[in-house]
Order: structure tokens, then C-alpha cells, then sequence
């Protein structure tokens, strides 16, 4: 007997091992900046070290599959800053100069970012419709996070986070943007074809400013520990979550996509419950359904 997906469960499937991996990645990545790496050389290590995987990957794949037009080559310039440059430059010096928390919070406002751009401004690229379903469930989404998240404590918007919080909402206006142009190219080409050229642009374009701060850190001095951060933080947090992600946005709307956001905190508790240094209560038990039922709304057909 043998048990057959539908795309669009496997397209949830994806998303959801996505979200997975980013809940973990912000107190890891937190971990190496700034004390064994300056932000911008763990940026490019994530690129370049991504632009090898997907390379890497593509080799397994037929190259029938993986034909690009030349003039697509050029638009997925584009997509890479969106994308990858923006996108991580943004958030991981953001992530450096703020909290783990904040950074979370303001990361809610990603999928307010893709209704609000998709609706008033690419509406014909993805034909967002206001539906009280939709605006229902962003706002069942967003109470649910926040819930999660403020529950926590420590979080605190002011002078010594400013800066950081301001970088952070760019990576999520960054990548909205992505999820809504991103979307026609990957329903074009195969996912690891898009991949691979949109990473290879960004350590091409990125390797000029990252090229000081790397030949200036103290490798010899990082610790084992931290290693296996930044390995982390490139084949799972940026190879594996992008394809992920990336798989799930050809199969889903980016509506979709950018809710499963809203789970990046409840898989953060459930992950903290399992270390044993978070207990299960009811305030987290209702956020986490808010949640849930936030991202079922706005999937659910007419």
C-alpha cells in the first residue's frame, strides 16, 4: 500500500521543515557575531558555502531539467538581491546589533509586507484577493506570535536596538519581494536551476565587500563549538531552508509562504519544552492554535 502526497501537502511539508530550521538559527547565529565572526564575512560564508551546495547538487540532476534562458540568467540578478544579498546582509548584521527576540518580532510583519505589496501592487503577478478568510487569518497569525514571542520577555525596542530593528524590518520588506517575484521564476525553471544561479550571482557581488572583513578575522582562534554553528547556520539554515522554502513557493501562493512565519515561535517553545527549559501552558497552548488556525484560514479555498 502505498500513500500518495498531493503538492500541495508536500509544498507544506517543505515550509513547515523550513520553519523548523529558522526557529533554531537565531540563538545560534546570535552565537558566532560578533565575538568570532564580523557579520558580513558569516554573510558571505553563507552564500558562497550555499553557491557550492546547490552547485554541488545540481550535478546529480539532469541538465535537461536544468536549462536556463540567458536573458533569465540576467533577471535572476535581480531575484539574488532580493533575495540573498538584501535579504541576508540585513538580517544577520541586524541579528548582530539587536536581539534574538526583536528580531523576531519584527519578523511578523513579512507576511503583512507580501498582502499589503501583492494586493495594492503585484496583484496581477499573484492574484491576492481580499477575503475576510485571508484577513482573518493574518490577524489570527500575528496575535498568536506575538502572544508567543512578548510571553518570553525580554525584548525592548529603543536606542541600543534601533539600528539593528531598522535592518531587520529591510530583510522582511527584502524578502517579501523575493516571495512575489521569485514566485514566476520558479514556476519556470527547477528549483535547484534557479538556486544555483541566483547564489552564484550574490558571491559574485558580494565578495568585494566581504573580502577585508575575511582576511582580517582570527580563524585559527574560533572554537569547535562555533564551527558547528556556522555549519549549521550554511548547509541548514541558508541550503537547506532555502530549497525548502523556495519548493514550497512553487507549489503554494506566497501568501501561504510567508505565513508559515508565524510558526517560527510556537517551534521555538515546543523546542524549549523538549530541552526541558520551557514548561507547556495554556497561553502558549492557545497562541500556538491561533497560529495554526491563522495559517489554515489563509490557505483555505473560497
Amino acid at each position: 500500500m502505498s500513500l500518495k502526497h498531493t503538492p500541495s501537502q508536500v509544498g507544506h511539508f517543505s515550509l513547515f521543515l523550513a520553519q523548523i530550521i529558522y526557529a533554531m538559527n537565531y540563538s545560534i547565529a546570535k552565537d558566532i557575531m560578533p565575538r568570532y565572526l564580523h557579520p558580513i564575512s558569516l554573510v558571505f560564508l553563507r552564500i558562497m558555502g550555499a553557491t557550492l551546495l546547490f552547485w554541488l547538487l545540481s550535478f546529480f540532476i539532469s541538465s535537461e531539467k536544468q536549462k536556463v534562458n540567458v536573458s533569465d540568467i540576467k533577471q535572476m540578478f535581480y531575484l539574488s538581491l532580493f533575495g540573498v544579498l538584501i535579504n541576508q546582509f540585513f538580517f544577520i548584521y541586524g541579528l548582530s546589533i539587536t536581539t534574538p527576540i526583536n528580531s523576531a518580532i519584527i519578523m511578523i510583519s513579512n507576511p503583512i509586507i507580501v498582502f499589503i505589496l501583492g494586493f495594492f501592487i503585484f496583484n496581477k503577478k499573484d492574484k491576492i484577493k481580499f477575503e475576510w478568510k485571508k484577513g482573518l487569518g493574518l490577524l489570527m497569525g500575528i496575535t498568536g506570535a506575538l502572544i508567543l514571542i512578548l510571553f518570553k520577555g525580554n525584548f525592548s525596542f529603543g536606542s541600543d536596538t534601533w539600528l539593528g530593528d531598522v535592518m531587520t524590518l529591510i530583510n522582511s520588506a527584502s524578502w517579501a519581494l523575493f516571495l512575489i517575484y521569485g514566485k514566476e521564476m520558479l514556476g519556470k525553471y527547477h528549483t535547484v536551476a534557479v538556486m544555483k544561479w541566483m547564489f552564484l550571482w550574490g558571491t559574485v557581488l558580494f565578495f568585494p565587500i566581504a573580502f577585508y572583513f575575511l582576511k582580517n578575522e582570527e580563524w585559527i582562534n574560533i572554537p569547535l563549538s562555533i564551527w558547528m554553528a556556522i555549519a549549521f547556520v550554511v548547509i541548514a539554515t541558508t541550503f537547506l531552508a532555502y530549497l525548502l522554502n523556495t519548493y514550497g513557493l512553487k507549489l503554494l501562493s506566497t501568501s501561504v509562504v510567508s505565513m508559515y512565519i508565524y510558526t517560527q515561535p510556537f517551534l521555538a517553545t515546543l523546542f524549549a519544552v523538549f530541552m526541558g527549559k520551557d514548561i507547556i501552558t495554556a497561553t502558549k497552548v492557545f497562541a500556538g492554535s491561533f497560529v495554526l488556525l491563522g495559517i489554515y484560514l489563509v490557505n483555505s479555498k473560497k
